[in-house]
């Protein structure tokens, strides 16, 4: 294809924000390019993804595009690409990918169709990526080995959730209601047109998948559109000769026409073909063991504190993305080194809660159902005050407000209080925070006051730099 050669061509020898250096086209679709590149300070091979912001605005797919960066964002799977950041600039977005070295899955099924062993292998990854993804209220609605990516080792790494939703996308009804997908892969109630569970049509495409890594050819197939669409919505399909008596009875699970009856995730992981050799996914292979990664304490400028205030903040002009947080800021009298060592301290007191320390001064939390996220960061205001913020990043807000109110946030009140007991307790104040509601500890305000009037020099200048940041075309860096 000349557009792809001439692309490729022009990629050459481009370094990109002075930091990736592209080299070959490895893929061309209607609304992005994908290249190979390398980052050039640590020499590591990523996929950079190009996405035209003109054809995005003529199609009107943008809030595609920044709902699939706030949903890749959130998920961190060993079987899931990751992003590592996203940069921007007039005219483009650059979404920088883990690279797959092996390449699509379906390049290989084209070649020849898996014995059972290697199928079953493939699919326990998927349905691993797919159940972390699910329990994070994340549903990817375009599954197929065209989205199934490889890397080195063979591993499978599912791509591409720009037809992906999540829960809050629901309506009142509860369900969804786009109809999308490819239409091979695509389960019968959304054809029926009548709303759908997003996990449910997932499990659905996982079916045909396995069905498809199996036999070599699809479930469904016809090259009339609508005789194919009937066959799905009847369930009408059948297995080859050497599809074992225990697979079939798998796959009609999976390809159960009625919602309702059809097989879910946490049965699949039941399920006696699915089993055979199965190694689950931990914490620590998700990278959310406890890893100490050093301090790097961020010291907190004029324009971070006017930031803390939600009417000052500048963020949203930058990153329409970001969701609103649930979470709070206080002060305490403490160094960071020590807040942090409290918080893994009080963490650990909590079942299930999986601990990964950042290389910034903070720590992530994470529930081991996922149900449960959390982020809580801590920036040096003075010489002894700290601000300590804590996000939820996601999971349930009711089982975030559970945990960090009654189960951790009151073990760092009891420490801090026990550590400034030969003071006068006052009562903690806010730094511009999220909720009313605060730790109690001991503050001398007069500190506060003076650190803030030295911030106070830096304001005009923090505007000026802001407004110049606003009305320029500067690339804009986003980072995971």
């Amino acid at each position: 294809m000349p557009e792809i050669e001439q692309a490729a061509a022009a990629a050459e020898s481009t370094v990109l924000f002075e930091k990736y250096e592209v080299g070959r086209l490895l893929g061309c679709g209607a609304f992005a390019k994908v290249y190979h590149a390398r980052n050039t300070s640590t020499g590591q091979s990523v996929a950079v993804k190009v996405v035209s912001k003109k054809k995005l605005a003529a199609t009107g797919m943008a809030s595609n595009v920044k709902r699939e960066i706030a949903i890749m964002s959130r998920l961190h799977h060993p079987n899931i690409v990751k992003l590592h950041e996203v940069l921007a600039t007039k005219t483009k977005i650059y979404f920088i990918l883990e690279f797959a070295k092996g390449g699509e899955l379906f390049a290989r099924i084209a070649k020849s169709r898996f014995g059972e062993d290697l199928a079953r292998r493939f699919f326990q990854q998927l349905i691993s990526a797919v159940g972390y993804c699910h329990a994070r209220g994340v549903f990817h609605r375009d599954l197929k080995p065209e989205n199934l990516l490889l890397d080195e080792h063979a591993n499978l790494k599912v791509s591409d959730f720009g037809l992906g939703a999540v829960k809050e996308q629901m309506g009142v009804d509860g369900v969804l209601h786009t109809l999308c997908g490819t239409p091979a892969y695509v389960a019968p109630e959304i054809l029926a047109k009548k709303g759908y569970d997003g996990a449910k049509v997932d499990v659905w495409s996982c079916g045909v998948i396995l069905f498809v890594l199996v036999a070599g050819y699809l479930p469904f197939n016809d090259p009339n559109l609508m005789v194919m669409y009937r066959k799905i919505y009847k369930g009408e399909y059948r297995c080859p000769r050497w599809f074992s008596t225990e697979l079939r009875r798998f796959l009609a699970r999976l390809l159960d026409t009625n919602p309702e009856t059809r097989i879910t995730v946490d049965e699949i992981l039941k399920e006696a073909w699915f089993k055979k050799g199965y190694k689950e996914v931990t914490f620590g292979d998700l990278g959310l063991e406890w890893k100490s990664e050093g301090d790097d304490v961020k010291d907190l400028n004029a324009f971070d504190i006017i930031a803390f205030s939600t009417g000052l903040n500048l963020s949203g002009l930058f990153d329409s993305l970001k969701e609103v947080e649930e979470g709070e800021r206080f002060l305490l009298k403490e160094s960071p080194e020590k807040v942090v060592e409290k918080v893994v301290a009080a963490a650990s007191t909590v079942e299930g809660i999986i601990v990964r320390r950042r290389k910034e001064c903070g720590v992530e939390l994470e529930g081991c159902d996922g149900n449960f996220a959390a982020l809580v960061e801590v920036y040096r205001l003075s010489a002894e005050l700290v601000v300590v913020e804590v996000r939820r990043r996601d999971g349930n807000g009711g089982v975030f407000r559970d945990v960090w109110r009654n189960k951790i946030r009151p073990y760092l009140c009891a420490a801090s209080s026990s550590t400034t007991s030969d003071r006068e307790e006052t009562g903690a104040q806010p730094v511009a925070g999220y909720y009313n509601q605060f730790l109690r500890i001991p503050l001398n305000w007069l500190e506060v006051q003076m650190e803030l009037d030295e911030h106070l020099n830096e304001l005009f200048f923090v505007i000026k730099i802001a407004y110049n940041l606003i009305t320029s075309s500067y690339p804009i860096s986003i980072s995971f």
